[in-house]
């Protein structure tokens, strides 16, 4: 197993990508914090988790509330005894161009999506160091490589977690704690039912993407256990590109 004895606790994990990465890193030996504001979806990801033989508790967090990050950092503590990977997967998306773009919707994409990642870096950090290091997962979007047309304030918030992601791992790097994002491209989740709402956007996705497919939240799972892993004790401050391509173009 590739992350037996490590614990991770990991955002907006109640249903779609966050639910998938929780189901793998369990079936990978982790034990796992599912973290979500929806207690009920929460707690079935929980319980499909321990159906399957893992272990996994449930801690209400809202990404964007101080409080709540405390909270679920010192459940994870108490109940498993450290904490060795922390997943900002939790995440919110808007359309709209720059002049399309209320101050309240700005403030709502930087709060979800980026404040938020701060957030739960700095309440981790503390805990990693007591345990002798860690990895700090944080899920962008090709979005925060590349401008979208109609998307400024996401991309924008999805852009300040990659270069917050690099400077939490210059600055924490020599303490064993490493930091790095992941960049999904087209991945088929309920998000994504939203960003291509009918079959012909849906197709010219497709056609955009080499590899012939939209992405899975597996296939992002993956990429999150390497990165939690051992295996990746050298990658720091770098970007896990997972979109089939769709930034080859």
């Amino acid at each position: 197993m590739r992350l037996k004895g490590k614990v991770a606790l990991i955002t907006g994990a109640a249903r779609g990508q966050g639910a998938a990465i929780a189901r793998l890193f369990a079936a990978e030996g982790a034990h796992v914090v599912v973290g979500a504001r929806s207690d009920e979806a929460g707690t079935a990801t929980v319980r499909e988790i321990r159906e399957s033989g893992g272990k996994a508790l449930f801690v209400h967090l809202d990404v964007t509330n101080e409080d709540d990050w405390r909270t679920a950092v010192r459940m994870t503590v108490s109940s498993f005894g450290r904490l060795d990977v922390l997943v900002n997967n939790a995440g919110v998306w808007s359309r709209g161009m720059v002049e399309e773009t209320s101050e309240d919707l700005w403030d709502a994409m930087i709060e979800t999506n980026a404040s938020s990642i701060f957030l739960g870096t700095r309440e981790a950090i503390p805990e990693m160091r007591r345990a002798g290091g860690g990895s700090i997962i944080n899920t962008s979007t090709t979005t925060g490589l590349v401008a979208s047309g109609n998307a400024a304030a996401y991309g924008a918030a999805k852009g300040a977690v990659r270069l917050l992601t690099k400077a939490t791992a210059i600055q924490y790097g020599r303490e064993g704690i490493r930091a790095n994002s992941i960049h999904p491209g087209p991945i088929d989740t309920d998000m994504g039912d939203e960003v291509w709402p009918d079959e012909r956007t849906r197709d010219a996705v497709i056609r955009r993407t080499v590899v012939g497919r939209l992405g899975t939240p597996e296939d992002v799972a993956y990429g999150a256990v390497y990165l939690a892993s051992d295996e990746s004790a050298f990658v720091t401050g770098t970007e896990l590109v997972i979109d089939g391509g769709w930034t080859a173009h």
